[in-house]
């Protein structure tokens, strides 16, 4: 598709952006196993209040008919429409330390020149890391940490907690394209992808996205609070024991898992899983996301879901 217009524009009422700070890059739209990025993006726009200074045209980036905007009917008349947001801001953690952050929908169209925009801004505001988050379904068990894969040009991230290293061919994400752009140009850029266990995969996961939050400080040093996710993390988790308690089948298939993680991580020599802040992972859909992976599986497929 043509570029039909500039990709961007300031925000005119931007505050000044001081050089040298972390740039935090979460976009929303492919693979986003147990909606950790989409959570990401919520707690950043909510619990942050980050202030825009850059403007993405969502005429030019986003296909609206694979993504539609939510508007409100009331009754017998519109009263809201809430567009697709990507913004470049200024945003300042739960300490009040600034950071640079890069959220919102994932460009459809104009990626080459959206990533030559990002590097190009970054250079400009002279930003001292690059760091995103995607996660992806895995067969692991939610009674353990959630393990990444770290990508980029930080080897000292990737030799810590990097637990899973494939040679693959896999579809990639814009963010991709700008880790690639970003290593091209000498910045120090790293990509977590988190992975989370398959059969939540198509839930909103608290512990994916405070996975999420804990990699993003590991990488950067900024501190998130994440009590409220914690919090629905221990509500969940009853359920989680209640599930799992009435089914014979659910605990054999939880103990495979777990036997297959520990026999994995017991005998590589990569990196460990961040010790993430939250209790062990829960939510209401848990139940109904076990049944459905249970009903959809075929025979033999426990014995072909390793950890390798």
């Amino acid at each position: 598709m043509p570029l039909s217009g500039p990709l961007y524009e300031r925000v005119a009422s931007a505050p000044p952006v001081p050089a040298g700070l972390p740039m935090i890059v979460a976009l929303t739209g492919f693979t986003d196993a147990g909606g950790a990025v989409s959570q990401l993006l919520e707690y950043f726009r909510e619990e942050l209040e980050p202030t825009p200074i850059v403007s993405f045209s969502a005429d030019v980036l986003l296909d609206y008919r694979a993504r539609r905007p939510i508007i409100t009917f009331e009754a017998d008349h519109l009263t809201a429409y809430r567009p697709q947001r990507l913004e470049l801001s200024l945003a300042h953690d739960s300490l009040g330390q600034p950071f640079v952050l890069l959220a919102g929908f994932e460009p459809d169209f104009a990626w080459e020149a959206f990533a030559e925009s990002i590097v190009g801004l970054a250079e400009g505001l002279q930003v001292s890391t690059v760091t995103w988050v995607h996660s992806i379904p895995m067969p692991v068990p939610h009674t353990r940490p959630l393990g990444t894969t770290v990508s980029g040009t930080r080897d000292e991230l990737t030799q810590a907690h990097s637990v899973w290293k494939p040679h693959t061919q896999v579809p990639s994400t814009v963010a991709h394209l700008l880790e690639y752009r970003f290593a091209q140009s000498g910045a120090r850029v790293s990509g977590f992808v988190l992975l989370v266990p398959h059969y939540l995969a198509e839930t909103d996961f608290p512990a994916a996205a405070i996975a999420g939050l804990d990699s993003l400080a590991i990488a950067t040093g900024l501190v998130f609070d994440a009590d409220d996710l914690s919090e629905q993390n221990r509500e969940f988790l009853e359920k989680v024991g209640e599930q799992v308690g009435r089914s014979d089948e659910l605990r054999t298939m939880l103990h495979g898992l777990e036997e297959r993680y520990d026999s994995y991580m017991a005998g590589s020599g990569l990196g460990q899983p961040i010790l993430h802040t939250a209790d062990l992972p829960s939510a209401d859909e848990l139940a109904a996301e076990f049944e459905r992976f249970l009903a959809n599986r075929r025979p033999g497929d426990e014995d072909r879901r390793g950890l390798r």
